[in-house]
């Protein structure tokens, strides 16, 4: 027996209850004239270009997406890069600056107590007397150069300058009796250095922006 292939039925037209045409399927047009041709041909073309620009633009737009994210990550490192190099020449100015100041108070280590007695001059101007307490090796260097000063502020009483062998080089201690002061150079550097910690600490990322 020879299997002849079914074939499949098209309801082309369908009739509704009353024997009218509900549905008629739609014919298919075989053939076209010139004008249908090219008129075919031009809104082919446009959607073919329609559908090329818009992948373009979405293309353009990931690429500027990328480029921007690209941007975004640089200023994120030079941000890093920057805070390191401010903190870096902080860093550097004080060690410099630490330096100086070890040179000046090798040269001339009366000058912090002799500058602190012209600061204090008006809180010990009625005082009877001043001692001084400093490093053995100054004692008579520190005592000479507070007398001058003394003299120039129009001080009256007398200063005491004492050697005290716990005292560093350029160190001092001021007691009047109704006040004291002191200054460490070791103390002092170490405070200007954590305050400096504290301020790049606090700034952190935040400083400046680089570009404007």
């Amino acid at each position: 027996m020879t299997d002849i292939p079914h074939r499949k039925f098209a309801f082309d037209t369908v009739f509704d209850d009353h024997g009218g045409v509900a549905y008629t399927a739609p014919r298919v047009k075989k053939s076209f004239t010139p004008e249908e041709v090219e008129a075919a041909k031009a809104q082919a073309y446009a959607e073919g270009e329609r559908s090329a620009l818009v992948r373009t633009e979405q293309e353009a737009a990931q690429a500027l997406a990328e480029v921007a994210h690209a941007v975004q990550q640089a200023f994120g490192t030079l941000a890093h890069v920057a805070h390191e190099h401010r903190e870096g020449s902080a860093m550097l100015a004080l060690a410099c600056g630490r330096k100086i100041a070890d040179a000046a108070l090798t040269h001339f280590p009366e000058a912090p107590v002799t500058a602190a007695l012209e600061a204090l001059a008006r809180e010990v101007e009625a005082q009877p007397r001043i001692f001084v307490r400093v490093s053995p090796e100054l004692e008579e260097r520190t005592q000479q150069a507070l007398e001058n000063v003394a003299a120039q502020i129009g001080f009256q009483g007398q200063i005491v300058a004492r050697a005290d062998g716990a005292m560093a080089p350029a160190a001092f201690t001021f007691d009047w009796g109704d006040g004291r002061a002191a200054f460490d150079p070791d103390g002092a550097a170490q405070r200007v250095a954590e305050a400096l910690e504290a301020a790049i600490a606090a700034e952190g990322l935040h400083a400046e922006p680089l570009f404007t």
